[in-house]
């Protein structure tokens, strides 16, 4: 196949990609996860929009979260204000995605924080199942 010959099926591809963007929609609140790297402490924290909340040295405030508004259990987005009791600017401030946690990361050299999902009003999220294993061992103990 020509070269050219590609020019007409590209312009098609980019002139449909504007339709293929997602309708978001506001969620009053979200589900952040911390984990302190030197104790090896994990929490979750649910926060509605505009509330912060301490744990440790770190103050995490949720400025907004958003999801698909056609599909609420996908893809979280929310912006994220951490502070650090030690440092007079945030240790991050913009925007989260609980699908690629790596892409904007907060870079704390104790502390980690991610978005797992929008509270969604009359959305209640799929539970995770245990595994045999856990189970066993709970049994045990």
């Amino acid at each position: 196949m020509k070269p050219l010959a590609l020019v007409p099926a590209l312009a098609l591809l980019l002139a449909a990609a504007p339709a293929a963007a997602q309708d978001f929609a506001d969620a009053p609140g979200g589900v952040l996860r911390w984990l302190d790297k030197l104790t090896g402490q994990t929490g979750d924290m649910e926060l509605s929009r505009g509330q912060s909340a301490s744990n440790g040295r770190l103050t995490i405030q949720l400025d907004a979260c958003r999801y698909p508004a056609d599909n609420p259990a996908a893809d979280a987005q929310a912006h994220l204000t951490v502070m650090d009791s030690t440092r007079a600017e945030p240790v991050f401030s913009g925007w989260m995605l609980a699908s690629s946690p790596a892409l904007s990361a907060m870079d704390h050299p104790r502390y980690d924080v991610w978005v797992l999902r929008c509270v969604v009003p009359g959305y209640a999220p799929p539970e995770a199942e245990e595994t045999p294993d856990s189970t066993e061992e709970a049994e045990g103990e």
